[in-house]
């Protein structure tokens, strides 16, 4: 964002009313690092190097940037817009059309007050940039008022809620259960089957837990609790009747396909014919040495996950036929008791456009795609390719979608909640983005979106998922869908 007024239109107190101070790059805030004080007119010149340079490297970093400046100057201007281009971040323009009488007021009432003259020329320059800024490119020009930051998903969530209130559409919804460091007196079992039971009855369709051995980077420290994936799918059977159950994804690298096999096969006789098989190369290879497994190279990982794909449906299937594939090789791929399903249905994890997508198309029932729309939309295309290549019709073909979400009933609970995720020195901000933190509504709207990319189930992880009510709260959204 990039705020245009003159001295005393109240830009800064905008900004630090409406914003994060980290957020701001102030050129009088770089005048007091280089100069005497942010009054020092003699380091102008330093100062907005310095403010070129911070606005580049946040943009850099997708951070959000907010230049408090004039911002009349036609060059500097034109460079943030550049540099927002080449980074391809969005660049709003943010007008403060305070009247000169108020302006002139604040000034005067400053301890150091600038000269009339010079506000007399701000205000004649600030007009003629005003009038010019359609023609600069922003991706938006803005009246100051009052402003939110939003994550990303939500920025047009108001009209695709709108749009899926009068026009809906269907798409179902499953539940990821990533850790088990539940806090309370309960015990984890007992936690686990209070959440599956209320999952079931608010609609989710399936549930679906990692199969990792220790807790990975991205949502803990390896000291934290994980259950051993199939147990867990086995306990969350006998406390459910309708959810589907699966892992979000198996590396194939940790058990013996044919095992594997067996493992599924298992799960799908016990809770009558509900399970998933879900797959992927495998990636975590701390895990791998920590347990004392191989962590073969990329391109063996995809050997051995593309014979998994072509073994498992023969061990599920009739008689005991002998398997010779690339990497795999077993005398008879015998399963008894058999599934009860006639096809468990596979689901392949992970987006890479070339391998993984490619062997969706060859012979998975589902994919698994991270990313909001336009990313989904663009990898639906790239697996439509791969299906007409493959001879398949992209409609056999489930697309799930994994993310996180925080509900809240309104605006302030939604920052209440945000808060209560926020560690000392961390953003509030940041963490809204990364649990994708909204209400009832905007959710509605980014999921209408993910739909209208070709989503047909979305999975859903949620941080406080053992508070009370967390599901209760994300029960419209389901409704909103079914």
């Amino acid at each position: 964002m990039v705020l245009i007024g003159p001295s005393g239109a109240g830009k800064s107190t905008w900004a630090h009313d409406h914003l994060v101070a980290k957020h701001v790059v102030s050129s009088d805030a770089f005048r007091a690092v280089v100069g005497v004080d942010e009054h020092d007119q003699r380091a102008g010149t330093d100062a907005f190097d310095l403010v070129d340079l911070v606005v580049e490297r946040r943009l850099k970093r997708g951070l959000v940037t907010v230049v408090d400046t004039l911002g009349t100057d036609d060059g500097r201007r034109d460079g943030w817009l550049a540099a927002a281009r080449k980074h391809k971040r969005r660049c709003h323009a943010v007008v403060f059309d305070t009247p000169e009488k108020e302006c002139r007021a604040r000034n005067k009432a400053r301890p150091r007050p600038l000269p009339s003259k010079v506000l007399t020329a701000q205000f004649a320059r600030h007009q003629i940039v005003v009038d010019a800024l359609t023609d600069d490119g922003f991706d938006a020009i803005d009246t100051a008022g009052p402003a939110q930051i939003v994550p990303l998903p939500f920025i047009r969530a108001d009209a695709s809620c709108a749009t899926q209130k009068e026009d809906p559409v269907t798409i179902e919804f499953g539940l990821q259960l990533p850790r088990f460091d539940f806090e309370g007196e309960t015990g984890v079992g007992d936690t686990l089957a209070t959440i599956a039971v209320q999952a079931e009855e608010a609609g989710f369709t399936s549930i679906w837990v990692m199969d990792h051995f220790q807790q990975i980077p991205q949502v803990g420290r390896p000291w934290d609790p994980m259950l051993d994936s199939y147990t867990t799918l086995g306990f969350l059977a006998g406390v459910t009747s309708k959810v589907r159950l699966g892992t979000l994804v198996t590396g194939i690298t940790y058990r013996n396909v044919a095992h594997l096999g067996k493992i599924i096969a298992t799960l799908d006789v016990l809770s009558g014919g509900r399970a998933n098989c879900g797959l992927g190369a495998a990636w975590f290879a701390q895990e791998h040495t920590d347990y004392g497994w191989e962590f073969p190279p990329i391109g063996e990982r995809y050997d051995i996950l593309e014979d998994a794909l072509e073994l498992l449906p023969l061990l599920w299937g009739p008689g005991q036929p002998a398997f010779d594939g690339r990497v795999i090789k077993i005398p008879k791929a015998i399963c008894y008791p058999r599934p009860v399903q006639d096809r468990i249905p596979v689901l392949v994890g992970g987006s890479g456009e070339t391998k993984t997508l490619r062997l969706v198309a060859r012979h998975a029932d589902a994919c698994n795609l991270f990313g909001e729309a336009d990313i989904v939309a663009r990898k639906v295309d790239v697996l439509r390719g791969h299906c007409a290549t493959e001879g398949r019709d992209i409609d056999d073909i489930s697309v799930t979608q994994l993310g996180s979400v925080l509900v809240g009933t309104d605006e302030a609970d939604v920052s209440a909640r945000v808060a209560a995720f926020a560690p000392d020195g961390v953003n509030p901000h940041d963490v809204a983005n990364r649990f994708n933190a909204a209400t009832v509504d905007d959710h509605i709207g980014r999921f209408r979106e993910l739909a209208d990319a070709g989503v047909q189930q979305a999975i859903v992880s949620m941080p406080d998922i053992e508070a009370d009510g967390s599901i209760e709260r994300f029960s419209p959204i389901i409704e909103a869908f079914s």
